[in-house]
């Protein structure tokens, strides 16, 4: 008798363990290979963008790289991703890196589709002498919002983002 229950109580669980296994497979697979293509695009995105000070692009600058690029999915938010951009400025004393940061916000903003992801940038730790400080300015709201209603600063993000050399 001992053994006929423990048989039945336990049938039922390994069906639904391996069921619910392959189907978390499924979804762990599916996840990881949207997470690929979304890190790939975003990587596409900001790699073309114009140095505000040279011809070269971020990428033949070695500013942007794409194993500096994370995609998480947001556990709050099904479906949806954080973008955490990491970049390394030029020089560690480089006086446009805030404005560097402020062009691949932009083209993220403007080219992904809105409200699918949560988008953090950073400057790489030890390659630049107000790393912190950057970060903190370009991951704030409300001075993107600010720094883009200054029409001069505008036009010259924009003019980084749209002569891409692609």
């Amino acid at each position: 008798m001992f053994s006929y229950l423990k048989t039945k109580i336990s049938e039922p669980k390994i069906a639904n363990n391996s069921e619910e296994n392959n189907s978390n497979l499924v979804e762990t697979v599916s996840e990881a290979t949207e997470t690929l293509e979304w890190k790939e695009l975003t990587f596409d995105l900001i790699r073309h963008i114009r140095d505000p000070e040279k011809p070269e692009t971020l990428e033949e600058l070695d500013v942007v790289q794409e194993d500096l690029i994370e995609i998480n999915p947001l556990l709050n938010r099904p479906g949806c991703f954080q973008i955490i951009v990491t970049f390394v400025p030029t020089v560690p004393h480089c006086s446009l890196a805030t404005l560097i940061g402020l062009c691949i916000r932009t083209k993220l903003e403007q080219d992904l589709p809105v409200g699918k992801f949560k988008i953090d940038l950073s400057i790489k730790e030890g390659s630049h002498s107000t790393a912190e400080e950057i970060t903190k300015q370009i991951n704030d709201k409300e001075r993107v919002a600010a720094a883009l209603e200054n029409p001069s600063l505008k036009s010259t993000v924009d003019d980084c983002i749209n002569n891409c050399t692609e």
